[in-house]
């Protein structure tokens, strides 16, 4: 490497790069956590699927409960 400092120009262009793969490093620290706890939630659906809490998503137990006061 040159003891020589880089140009303004690619002074600009290193500290563009640099931001941008700090930015890139960010995003893919929020998808790992996001892939991560959707994984937790796939492993407890499985455990209470296996312990016969199989009784469907929430949201459409729900519905039928507000369907059933509706009536």
């Amino acid at each position: 490497a040159s003891t020589q400092a880089l140009p303004a120009k690619e002074r600009r262009r290193l500290a563009v790069a640099e931001k941008r793969v700090k930015e890139l490093e960010r995003e893919l620290r929020r998808k790992e956590k996001a892939l991560a706890e959707t994984a937790a939630l796939l492993v407890l659906e499985k455990k209470l699927q296996a312990m016969g809490w199989d009784e469907g998503p929430l949201d459409d137990e729900d519905d039928a409960v507000d369907e059933k006061r509706e009536k």
